[in-house]
């Protein structure tokens, strides 16, 4: 049912002061509770960082000191398209909390028109004392018309509040479209240098085990060497190209994966082989209640909160009326050449209200499923909560048992090498079998191989532990 009524100006201008200190409809919003311990586990003392989301995340991956790994997230951050289209998702919603907000103020309408009409001279009586006649005549207008939601009950303000949530969202989402993109292309950079480590490792082993093979031939061709030691030595060394091979493939894919990564076709892609190692970094590590401020996901999950608050505001709006200011004047007349002058000027103030007497419970059902939409989001803001803390504490627990792998795998290394070297003499000397020199000569390089992927273990978890904490923290003290 909608009623409509002319008041005085004043009447409008008391409205208006309604709508701008009335109390919006439904609750207003409070961040959720989330239960976080006071400090991580750990069997080591971390470095405490000093996190804020305020704070500007810098070049976290420059902690690497690899100026390709520079160059190649820079050139991500310019060129990657996923990151275009978030920037775009956060443009979008920018621009849409404008459109929202600009309900908040007066829509002004103009409007001219003209029309040549001929009236009935048998339409109804007005009075029954004058007859009608035919008229043909114009009609010429000029006018405005203005409209203004009185928000008495926040519809409008809801509907901005959850705007405003949904961009602070989607800015959110961008910051974590970028720590994921910049992780990512870290990831696979350290695992390709890992993979050149490896490669470098079966290439030396290559070409000792050829070199043991010549030797074992001329042996052979003296009687000194039997035709299993050639047989086996054979063996090795063909197993030892086959690892080389699929560590290039391997290699080959991670280069690729790079190359989409920062904007670039694949076929026009190369990245060199890198001999040096990298160190692995001392990262700080903050308080389990600062990866609230930090991490963009929660962030992005605390703000859809906000979001679904709003929308049962918005959703309670509708148990009450909605009232509209309307304003408007001009000018009407029969002709152009007096239309603008005293007599044709026309006028109207007024309001409209209109309110729901029976929806057969529409109204409530979309309370409902509002109040739905929040607990869901609540839990799922929980839940990244829960995920952040286990990342992290994973992180945390993967540094101190890969430093210790580390330690370990180093030893293991040099007692291979040692072993290594007394079979290999020993054979030669007449002492022992060949077999034994296969044995060790494996073992040396399992060791090898493990220590060298110990090491990039130690750099991915490095990686890790940054995405899990939300960005890096060059700049805190130290």
């Amino acid at each position: 049912m909608k009623r409509f009524a002319f008041f005085r100006p004043g009447t409008l201008i008391a409205g208006v002061a309604l709508s701008l200190t009335g109390c919006a409809v439904g609750p207003d919003y409070k961040r959720p509770d989330v239960a976080t311990p006071d400090h991580w586990q750990s069997l080591t003392q971390f470095r405490q960082a000093q996190p804020a989301d305020s704070r500007q995340r810098d070049a976290w991956w420059e902690m690497f000191g690899d100026d390709a790994l520079n160059q190649l997230e820079k050139k991500a951050l310019d060129h990657n398209q996923e990151l275009v289209v978030a920037a775009e998702h956060l443009n979008q919603a920018r621009l849409q909390v404008n459109a929202t907000a600009s309900v908040q103020l007066p829509s002004v309408d103009a409007y001219v028109s003209d029309a040549r009409f001929k009236t009935s001279a048998d339409r109804p009586l007005a009075t029954y004392t004058t007859p009608n006649f035919s008229v043909v005549q114009n009609n010429p207008q000029l006018g405005f018309t203005v409209n203004y939601e009185a928000d008495v009950f926040g519809r409008v303000r809801r509907l901005v509040e959850g705007a405003q949530a949904a961009a602070d969202q989607a800015a959110a989402d961008f910051e974590n479209t970028k720590l994921l993109l910049t992780t990512d292309l870290a990831a696979d950079y350290l695992n390709l240098r890992e993979s050149d480590q490896e490669i470098d490792i079966l290439q030396n082993n290559v070409r000792l085990q050829d070199k043991a093979l010549e030797f074992i031939r001329s042996r052979h061709d003296l009687n000194y060497a039997t035709g299993l030691d050639l047989a086996q030595q054979q063996a090795l060394l063909e197993s030892s190209q086959t690892q080389l091979a699929l560590l290039r493939n391997q290699r080959v894919a991670l280069q690729y994966a790079i190359a989409t990564l920062t904007g670039t076709p694949a076929p026009e892609f190369e990245l060199a082989v890198q001999s040096h190692s990298i160190e692995v970094p001392n990262l700080p590590v903050g308080l389990p209640s600062e990866l609230l401020q930090r991490r963009p996901d929660i962030a992005s999950a605390e703000r859809a909160v906000a979001q679904a608050n709003a929308a049962i505001g918005l959703a309670k709006t509708a148990y009450f009326p909605s009232v509209m200011l309307q304003a408007g004047g001009g000018w009407d007349s029969n002709k152009w050449s007096n239309l603008v002058s005293a007599p044709s000027i026309m006028w109207a103030l007024g309001v409209a209200a209109t309110e729901h007497l029976f929806d057969n419970g529409k109204t409530t059902a979309n309370v409902n499923m509002a109040e739905s939409a929040y607990a869901g989001a609540v839990a799922n803001y929980r839940q990244h909560v829960l995920v952040a803390m286990q990342e992290v504490q994973t992180g945390i627990d993967g540094t101190i048992w890969l430093n210790s792998a580390h330690a370990n795998a180093r030893a293991a290394v040099a007692s291979a090498e040692k072993a290594f070297s007394i079979a290999n003499d020993r054979y030669a000397g007449g002492l022992d079998i060949y077999l034994n020199v296969i044995t060790t000569q494996q073992t040396l390089l399992a060791n090898q191989r493990q220590a060298s992927q110990i090491d990039g273990q130690q750099l991915l978890n490095a990686v890790y532990l940054v995405k899990a904490m939300g960005g890096g923290w060059q700049g805190l003290p130290q």
